[in-house]
């Protein structure tokens, strides 16, 4: 039956046109109910692997939107399996409701072909906040798929298993199909070193675990003393306490990094994927001899990596732009980018990487391919947050009763939530629902200190309201998604030429 005469037949049903595509003699598309409430994957021709019913009189299957039936589909469209993304300058779209990568993709589109060319990661949890929105590695996945789907997005993309601390973790993103995988090692950072004699510091260096890292202290001692380091044309020394406070700072970090790589390539065999270290959830600053420390030994001991995420100097607190002097953030950066091009090159990893708008247009600057011909900047922006509070954003302009109830429980949870955060909001300079009349809802989102505050409580608001919530954004679906189009075009237009 013609696709035409399908789609009459399909009474009560609106179709996303982008989702149309035909591969090998069988058409695909999603189609929504007219309320915007549920959606159906609608396959004519061969229907063999999906679960669904029958519509007798347009020959179709009408399949609901499950695990299975998205991993079907994976099976017969290529492009909607992720992929690595390589030296790409990349953005990661976080998406704790599971309804927001439409609007990324409308945000993407127009940066991803060409020369400006950025890949996207359009699905990227960590597992702490899998933990707090109770999804799994493959729902988050899923719903990537889905939205890609309804986009008509065929360009590679990928995902990421974000803030991965354990074996288990990286086992249960490897099974769900995830191919960049962020390793945090920072609970074995050791980030209480100021003040500590010279003594001390050694003494720490001599504790490390000298077997995995497959080296001694006087082994490190003359690949690091004997010769200077070339940056870019520049030479940058290592000193003994230098190194020895790098040491003992990272090295257990680096231990745990390379035993969890060397687990994902035994794990992942099969399957092409990246990495991403981690390093920046830590007190203190990573110094350019910390990270000279953190790539040489793990380029010696056979880690092959795509990204790296240091502590920058300043803050990069969720939700808000960059807190620090910019001026000192450049000259730390430009070293930085120095150490990604002298032992990759890789990308530097800008996480809680959202709303930093002043620091965008630096970072683009400072982070250029050394490559022949390359003019991209070597870098990954990762975001998260940000598009939850587009959500709130959306639901304060369409249902002003449930935007208050949300602010008032956010105010309620803040400073029980905030203790696992980098968070400096003062719960003062946030307003009461009932200090303030509908059309002041949607502006809160401008504001530092309620951006942060409804920022680090969605775990406790999405147990609560959460049904509600997506019931709302389904229902204004448009509205969320122009709205994370507006905003994200502003992350991403920095980075391109």
């Amino acid at each position: 039956m013609a696709l035409k005469a399908t789609l009459e037949a399909l009474a009560g049903l609106s179709v996303y046109p982008r989702s149309v595509v035909e591969a090998q003699g069988t058409t695909f598309f999603l189609a929504t109910s007219d309320d915007h409430r549920s959606k159906v994957l609608v396959v004519q021709g061969d229907h063999a692997g999906f679960e669904g019913s029958r519509h007798d009189s347009a020959g179709v299957l009408l399949c609901p939107l499950t695990a299975a039936n998205a991993a079907t589909l994976r099976s017969r469209l290529g492009w909607l399996r992720p992929a690595p993304l390589g030296l790409k300058t990349s953005a990661g779209f976080g998406d704790r409701l599971g309804l927001a990568t439409p609007g990324h993709v409308r945000a993407i589109r127009q940066f991803s072909s060409g020369e400006s060319l950025i890949g996207a990661v359009f699905a990227q949890q960590s597992v702490r906040e899998n933990a707090r929105t109770r999804r799994t590695p493959q729902q988050v996945l899923d719903a990537a798929v889905w939205g890609l789907f309804q986009e008509g997005w065929h360009e590679p993309w990928g995902a990421d298993a974000d803030h991965l601390k354990t074996t288990d973790h990286v086992n249960a993103f490897a099974d769900a199909g995830y191919t960049f995988f962020t390793i945090d090692p920072g609970d074995h950072v050791d980030d209480g070193l100021d003040g500590l004699s010279a003594a001390t510091l050694e003494a720490k260096v001599r504790a490390l675990p000298w077997g995995a890292l497959e080296d001694t202290f006087g082994d490190l001692q003359r690949r690091y003393l004997a010769a200077p380091v070339d940056l870019d044309g520049s030479t940058l020394t290592l000193e003994r306490h230098q190194l020895c406070r790098a040491a003992a700072k990272y090295g257990r970090a680096v231990a745990h990094a390379v035993a969890m790589y060397r687990h994902m390539v035994s794990k992942m065999a099969a399957q092409a994927f990246e990495l991403e270290v981690s390093v920046d959830e830590t007190s203190s600053p990573t110094t350019l001899p910390e990270h000279v420390y953190i790539a040489s030994e793990l380029r010696r001991l056979a880690v092959r990596w795509v990204s790296l995420a240091p502590r920058f100097v300043g803050r990069f607190e969720k939700g808000v732009d960059y807190i620090g002097d910019l001026a000192s953030f450049a000259a730390e950066l430009a070293g930085h980018a120095a150490v990604s091009r002298a032992f990759g090159p890789y990308k530097l990893s800008l996480h809680s990487g959202s709303d930093k708008f002043s620091v965008y247009p630096i970072v683009a600057r400072l982070t250029h391919d050394p490559s022949p011909g390359a003019a991209r900047p070597l870098v990954h922006v990762k975001t998260a947050g940000t598009s939850y509070l587009e959500a709130l954003r959306a639901t304060a302009r369409v249902d002003t009763i449930l935007f208050r109830e949300i602010l008032a429980y956010a105010r309620e949870r803040y400073e029980t939530d905030r203790a696992t955060y980098h968070v400096s909001a003062d719960l003062s300079r946030v307003p009461a629902p009932d200090e303030l009349g509908d059309a002041e809802l949607p502006l809160l989102l401008e504001r530092f200190d309620p951006r942060q505050v409804l920022h680090v409580t969605f775990g406790a608001v999405l147990e609560r309201f959460g049904d509600r919530l997506r019931e709302t954004l389904r229902s204004n679906e448009e509205i969320y998604a122009s709205a994370l189009e507006v905003h994200f075009k502003r992350h991403l237009a920095a980075f391109v030429a």
